[in-house]
């Protein structure tokens, strides 16, 4: 660490923004303070359960995950892979981790054999945990297959069915032996300024690169989004995205202990099923991105449920329309707020409560304490108002494991980052972000708010999503949508709905193609430059 950054973590220590505590030890701490609270509620869709644990339960688990990890052999530093959707199994792991001072590795069940074989490879990791199939792939035997190639990966285990030759049981080893009566952790556990998770970024331009970071840099940002939305031991979170994403990692799992709350989820996506984890667990706030939120009002509209406990819905990860503000406060009775973040901060800024209700509709919030950001001119064609998005604070991550050089490079010298995202002021203080810097397109001299396009293309009920190109050929702005049922939208139909949203008549496509999946990274995002190598010739 050098003089810099020890003067800044300093600070940040000064300013509560980082501590000499963990989140082990605020798991310990809501063990002893409220023991049979209810920490979290996992549903079983297919099963029609709901798993629960108290924190009791929780703390009890996470001494026999930890010490199953070091029957398996694993020591300080080195990686455990967890390839899970949202199961509760998933929780105990996360903290049995911080226990042995192991660093985890969330991998997306989804993800493909040859991104799996780099994420497993690059880490080096000793074990992995996996289940038997996912979406029709046989993830156990991949997983096992690897091995061959991978002289690190020393044992793999099978959650929720009999494992493969080569694999063991996950049940068996960690659920089903008492081996916190067999080992003493004193001492093991990770320092708040260890390496302790790699977040894994989409790889839009070639292979991933994980994102490291610490408990202290988690909690950069945790801090900010618990003070920023005032939540205490009152929060029931019904939380939408993957617990191996940052939103159900951080925001989800790590902000529940944090605070003393409760985290409810489903190990499948089913938005209206939502309803039930609010109505069932009394939920406060509701986390996803808008498609999620809206499936969740059309649902509600559809068959109202008992949701009077809901007052907070946080949507990430997409900008958020007007008419979804009011809809969220007429039909489930929330209050919304818009967040931005990135892998390598978590969240950087959300809308207050102190906010004009309206506010998401046209702002992604100021930066939460401890975080900064700024705007600085590109040299666009414009008025001048949209420009590089930078940012910097506590929440930063440690860096790229293995690619630290290729993080350093997004840095300046007083430590801003640049986030790739080109953003305006919303007018309060706060962000609007426009689109990626590389997918920005220039109309009759104006930068084209393709996030706000698509948003508003993707409310048009015959749309269920949508994306934005511009093509060289003749200056076309292209929209990729794919039909949400049922008959497909017109280029006339589509074209009106974006001129009746308000936006100016240059922002609206030229063209219009139809798809039944837009081509995605494992996190989500549209892979945009396949969408314009694909139409480019047409």
């Amino acid at each position: 660490m050098t003089a810099v950054d020890q003067d800044r973590a300093a600070d940040y220590l000064r300013r509560g923004w980082w501590r000499s505590e963990t989140f082990l030890d605020d798991l310990r701490r809501q063990a002893r303070e409220r023991p049979h609270k209810t920490a979290v509620a996992a549903r079983r869709i297919a099963a029609s359960r709901t798993e629960t644990f108290d924190y009791a339960e929780l703390s009890r688990l996470t001494d026999r995950f930890a010490g199953a990890l070091l029957e398996l052999g694993v020591r300080r530093g080195d990686f455990v892979a967890v390839q899970l959707p949202n199961r509760w199994e998933m929780v105990p792991l996360m903290f049995a981790c911080m226990a042995v001072g192991a660093v985890i590795c969330p991998i997306s069940p989804i993800c493909p054999e040859s991104e799996l074989r780099h994420r497993l490879g690059m880490t080096g990791a000793r074990v992995c945990v996996t289940v038997p199939e996912w979406a029709g792939d046989p993830l156990a035997e991949v997983v096992v297959g690897l091995r061959a190639e991978l002289p690190g990966l020393e044992h793999v285990l099978v959650v929720g069915g009999p494992p493969v030759d080569g694999a063991l049981d996950f049940h068996a080893h960690f659920v089903d032996v008492p081996w916190e009566e067999r080992h003493d952790l004193h001492g093991l556990a990770l320092g708040p300024d260890e390496p302790y998770v790699v977040l894994f970024t989409s790889g839009t331009t070639g292979e991933s690169k994980g994102v490291l970071h610490s408990q202290n840099t988690l909690y950069g940002a945790l801090q900010g989004y618990v003070t920023t939305l005032g939540l205490d031991e009152d929060l029931v979170a019904a939380v939408s995205t993957p617990l191996v994403h940052y939103s159900g990692f951080g925001q989800g799992v790590l902000t529940g202990v944090l605070v003393g709350g409760t985290i409810a989820f489903q190990d499948v996506k089913d938005n209206p099923a939502l309803l039930e984890l609010v109505e069932r667990h009394r939920a406060t706030l509701l986390y996803g991105p808008p498609a999620t939120l809206v499936a969740v009002r059309d649902a509600q509209r559809e068959r109202p449920r008992d949701v009077s406990t809901l007052r907070q819905a946080v949507i990430g990860s997409a900008p958020v329309l007007p008419a979804l503000v009011d809809d969220l406060r007429e039909v489930l009775g929330a209050r919304t707020y818009s967040l931005w973040g990135m892998s390598e901060f978590g969240p950087v800024t959300i809308t207050r409560t102190e906010d004009p209700e309206a506010t998401p509709g046209f702002s992604n919030g100021w930066a939460i304490p401890g975080m900064e950001v700024r705007i600085d001119p590109t040299g666009l064609p414009g008025d001048g108002s949209i420009g590089r998005l930078w940012a910097r604070g506590a929440a930063r991550s440690l860096g790229y494991y293995k690619r630290q050089d290729v993080f350093d490079a997004h840095l300046d010298a007083q430590g801003w980052f640049d986030t790739g995202d080109l953003a305006r002021h919303d007018g309060l203080g706060g962000i609007r972000i426009v689109c990626r810097a590389g997918d920005a397109i220039v109309r009759d001299g104006h930068v084209v708010p393709l996030v706000e396009v698509e948003a508003v293309l993707e409310s048009h009920p015959l749309v269920s999503e949508a994306a934005l190109v511009g093509l060289p050929a003749g200056d076309v702005l292209l929209a990729v949508v794919v039909p949400s049922g049922g008959r497909a939208p017109s280029s006339d139909e589509l074209r009106e709905h974006v001129r009746a949203a308000g936006l100016d008549d240059r922002f609206r496509p030229d063209r219009v193609e139809l798809l039944d999946a837009l081509p995605k990274t494992l996190t989500g995002k549209i892979r945009k430059a396949a969408l314009r190598e694909r139409y480019a010739a047409s």
